[in-house]
């Protein structure tokens, strides 16, 4: 990476250029440089060494489930969660310039680009091929320069590639979502009048009976919503199970500091990830 970047104004993800979450970075961001980095561990470093700003992060996929990768290493690092977004994930197919839809025969995704666009990939009878990233197969795509090979990969992978669209929004779910979360080394210092808050925590619980219910009692006699909560079993002990919360509300509001204390009460320990604003999509329902 180039010693001439402005490190405050970068933020990196893990993938190479056109991947979605350069994509996710480009239009949440678009006054920052992205920073393809190859490993999620790599993307965590980057930002805990001051090499970038902020990390772009995919915690889940409304297909695909929770990327299990992330959430061994959230309970690791010292980063804050400074911000959330939910971005809207369309797969297209892009093929050489030139080509046709009819001369395709073989496809490159990612597994999971192939998985969710299974339904117009059997209506055409492509034969499937992964790759570790959708860009890295419009890359490819390109550099074969065959007509009867074609890419399953984002717009922006396209347009990078300079590669020509055979079909759009192929995907078969209208609602395939990733929710992405942005890391840094220091907070957002948020107020609970600026908007509608996310509070994310680690907790573990005490080893008595019953302890994650008593200690979840509190958010519901207050009425704090959870939107998350993830069971982790911490290496090396094996009686005693660690959880990731994020919850709406902020900790300064009563509601939510009552919950807390009673969380306290039957946990042994309760970090704080983040305190951020909430995706605007949430509101609307997506």
């Amino acid at each position: 990476m180039s010693s001439s970047i402005d490190w405050e104004h970068t933020i990196a993800f893990m993938g190479v250029e056109g991947a979605n979450a350069d994509l996710a970075c480009r239009q949440n961001y678009p006054y920052l440089t992205t920073v393809p980095l190859n490993s999620f561990e790599d993307v965590f470093k980057a930002v805990s060494e001051g090499r970038a700003k902020y990390a772009m992060i995919p915690i889940e996929n409304s297909q695909a489930g929770r990327v299990a990768e992330i959430h061994n290493l959230l309970p690791r690092t010292n980063l804050h969660i400074v911000a959330e977004h939910i971005q809207k994930v369309e797969h297209h197919l892009y093929g050489v310039p030139g080509a046709s839809l009819d001369q395709v025969t073989d496809v490159y995704s990612h597994h999971q680009g192939l998985l969710q666009c299974r339904s117009f990939i059997t209506e055409h009878q492509f034969t499937t091929h992964i790759h570790d990233n959708t860009a890295t197969a419009a890359r490819d795509v390109a550099a074969w320069k065959d007509s009867g090979k074609a890419a399953i990969c984002s717009a922006l992978a396209g347009e990078l590639y300079q590669l020509e669209r055979l079909a759009e929004a192929i995907q078969d779910a209208e609602d395939n979502e990733t929710l992405f979360v942005v890391l840094a080394k220091e907070p957002v210092d948020l107020e609970p009048e600026d908007g509608a808050a996310l509070t994310s925590i680690f907790f573990t619980v005490r080893n008595i009976p019953a302890a994650l219910y008593k200690a979840l009692g509190g958010f519901a006699t207050n009425g704090v919503n959870m939107l998350k909560l993830e069971s982790y079993i911490r290496s090396g002990v094996s009686n005693s199970a660690q959880f990731f919360m994020t919850f709406e509300g902020h900790p300064r509001e009563r509601s939510v500091q009552l919950a807390l204390e009673e969380l306290g009460f039957f946990t042994n320990k309760v970090n704080l990830l983040g305190v951020y604003l909430a995706d605007p999509a949430r509101k609307s329902g997506r």
